[in-house]
């Protein structure tokens, strides 16, 4: 009697925030932000994971082409319809933007550390590394890659002192901005993630080598083989630790699953999904797993002992 109770409950609430926010009217929590590419915004999801709906735009007082938003949902950097980039810090919903001096035109790509307290903006064969987010932003350094290198990936460690970058079928390490050398060969294609507050990274070669684990990237670390190559790993489209970082994310679009691995027992967890996971984009203490489009919003909170995948409904079109 007590269950059904609660979630008839449960139920109601739900039902309440649905309806408000069909007025325009709600105000509560906010888990996250997604970008919106057909109205040309940056969205809120209203609400706590599995009770969630999509908000209004956020008003940055200029079109918008683009927004990238750090994982504990605290800035964006957003780029304008005139390609200027700018920092916003966000805080309850509210934006205040942060001036970040000598900063580049507008990127192609942002990829943020794992806590997001570091990012790296990739425009035009030029890398450029901002630190110090979201409170103190500062632009600590940049490089050029090779000329014609295609480029494929990257990621940056919390410190934004270390930096991987996939490009011409190898993945390169960089250190303080200097080039430390090749750290492997790849089939291509790759998929690269720090762990938070350290120089540990995963790579995962779906052609070639599998998943790979480094340990302490710029100091005595070791490497080893977390997964041979097998048709999951072969259909991988995103990669991510977990916000304990005791587990490795491996998203397969074609799967349509989450496999898990644990870095301390080495087993390894499918969990499926009625949808299509194409990222793993942290949001605080969830995932994201798909892009803002006609079907519902699916994410992953792992924070349970049994991780659950959850969605945010569609807007209503």
């Amino acid at each position: 009697m007590m269950i059904r109770i609660f979630r008839n409950l449960a139920f109601l609430a739900f039902t309440a925030l649905v309806l408000q926010a069909q007025t325009s009217q709600i105000s509560g929590p906010v888990s996250g932000y997604v970008f919106d590419g057909s109205a040309r915004a940056l969205r809120p999801i209203l609400g706590i994971p599995g009770a969630s709906l999509l908000g209004d735009p956020v008003n940055f007082g200029f079109d918008v082409t683009s927004a990238f938003v750090a994982p504990r949902q605290d800035s964006a950097f957003v780029i304008a319809a005139d390609k200027s980039v700018h920092l916003f810090r966000i805080d309850s919903g509210a934006v205040t933007e942060r001036t970040v001096d000598s900063l580049a035109g507008a990127p192609q790509r942002v990829v943020f550390s794992p806590s997001g307290t570091a990012a790296a903006l990739y425009a035009g064969g030029s890398i450029e590394v901002v630190k110090g987010l979201p409170d103190s932003p500062a632009v600590a350094g940049g490089f050029d890659l090779s000329p014609g290198a295609a480029f494929d990936s990257l990621a940056l460690s919390d410190d934004g002192a270390v930096l991987l970058v996939s490009a011409d079928n190898a993945v390169r390490l960089f250190g303080s901005f200097a080039d430390l050398g090749k750290l492997m060969d790849t089939a291509g294609g790759v998929l690269m993630a720090f762990s938070a507050g350290g120089h540990d990274a995963a790579v995962a070669d779906p052609a070639g080598a599998g998943i790979m684990l480094f340990h302490d990237l710029t100091g005595a670390g070791d490497s080893q083989v977390l997964a041979a190559p097998d048709d999951t790993i072969a259909a991988s489209s995103a990669l991510a630790f977990s916000s304990d970082g005791k587990s490795l994310l491996l998203a397969s679009s074609a799967g349509q699953s989450i496999t898990t691995f644990d870095l301390a027992a080495g087993a390894r967890n499918a969990i499926a999904c009625s949808c299509s996971p194409t990222v793993l984009t942290r949001m605080g203490s969830v995932f994201r797993l798909t892009e803002l489009g006609s079907d519902p919003l699916w994410l992953l909170d792992t924070r349970a002992s049994g991780a659950r995948i959850m969605f945010v409904p569609a807007l209503a079109q």
